[in-house]
């Protein structure tokens, strides 16, 4: 049930439901659509703001008694990987990510499946079908590429394809200052491998050689384990009331 925001009719705001992070919370989001021409524009307007997309939805957090969850945003020219950032990159070396149009596919399904599982049976996309799956990947109306990884081939410098069995995969926007990192999964009984970190890593390398100067990594909330991993990649930038607050390493 929604109902729309006073002076801003094209904005909507949910009702409130459990928050995901934080136990004992509600959460209440608004929201508004990104269809047609200009959409790829209101795209970069709301990221920049705070929004995050999922399918041909803005939203952001709107909360009555709670600002825990702070919109980040990695500091592309400035990061400089720690020695445990370069252990995960090395650790990944043998892949490489591979940039496609957003098609889904039954192994995107199935790796999706698998991750949704083992770390997060209780979230709220525990119960996504197949067909919620193509729709999260294929319902864009702004620039979207679909990132798999996979064991780096012999032609893999010539083709930037790998081959093999896909390890990891992530739906991508790219936005005039920076890449959005709509979601991301991996085969979660390869933990040794840091996974969901290397993709960080990788999408920080390609905001890079794109001359773009962040990587947005949504939201993160201090206090909540889920999110925690966000707070490592620094510099970053953490949007507050005053606006986007550069946060460098101590």
């Amino acid at each position: 049930m929604t109902r729309p925001l006073r002076d801003a009719p094209q904005f909507y705001l949910t009702s409130p439901t459990t928050c995901p992070y934080l136990p004992g919370r509600e959460e209440r989001k608004v929201f508004t659509h990104l269809v047609g021409a200009r959409a790829r524009d209101l795209n970069d307007v709301l990221s920049q703001g705070g929004f995050r997309r999922s399918q041909s939805i803005a939203y952001r957090p709107a909360c009555e008694t709670c600002r825990a969850c702070v919109s980040v945003r990695v500091c592309v020219d400035d990061f400089r990987p720690s020695r445990s950032f370069r252990k995960v990159a090395s650790r990944n070396s043998d892949l490489v990510g591979q940039v496609l149009p957003p098609q889904p596919r039954s192994e995107h399904y199935s790796l999706f499946r698998s991750y949704l599982d083992e770390r997060h049976p209780e979230g709220g996309m525990a119960t996504m079908s197949a067909l919620d799956f193509a729709m999260m990947v294929e319902d864009s109306h702004v620039e979207t590429s679909l990132i798999e990884y996979r064991r780096r081939g012999p032609d893999s410098g010539f083709t930037g394809r790998g081959q093999g069995d896909l390890f990891a995969m992530a739906l991508t926007d790219t936005l005039s200052d920076g890449l959005s990192m709509v979601y991301s999964v991996f085969d979660p009984n390869l933990e040794a491998r840091s996974l969901g970190t290397f993709m960080v890593l990788d999408h920080i390398e390609r905001a890079r050689k794109l001359g773009l100067p962040y990587v947005y990594l949504g939201y993160w909330v201090e206090g909540s384990p889920k999110m925690a991993y966000k707070a490592r990649f620094l510099p970053q930038e953490r949007l507050s009331p005053l606006g986007w607050e550069r946060v460098d390493p101590s």
